[in-house]
């Protein structure tokens, strides 16, 4: 499942980072490694961008952007 798919509240596991490699490192720059915990906190009122949680940190990413992070064990 991609993360742009989970639902406000919903909480999964980084599975792999796809993307190219600007986007992948920005991405791994701001602490969304493989393996971390990743919760969605809230969509923007246009769905577009969305702010998660990851190691205890708010982070905002476009909808698009998370697309490219596969993700597991959504609950």
């Amino acid at each position: 499942m991609l993360l742009s798919e989970l639902k406000e509240g919903q909480s999964a596991t980084v599975v792999r980072i796809g993307g190219e490699s600007l986007l992948r490192r920005r991405i791994l720059e701001m602490g969304i490694l493989r393996g971390a915990e990743v919760r969605v906190e809230k969509y923007a009122p246009l769905k577009d961008p969305m702010e998660l949680i990851v190691k205890g940190y708010h982070i905002s990413l476009r909808v698009e952007e998370a697309g490219h992070i596969l993700v597991d064990n959504v609950r």
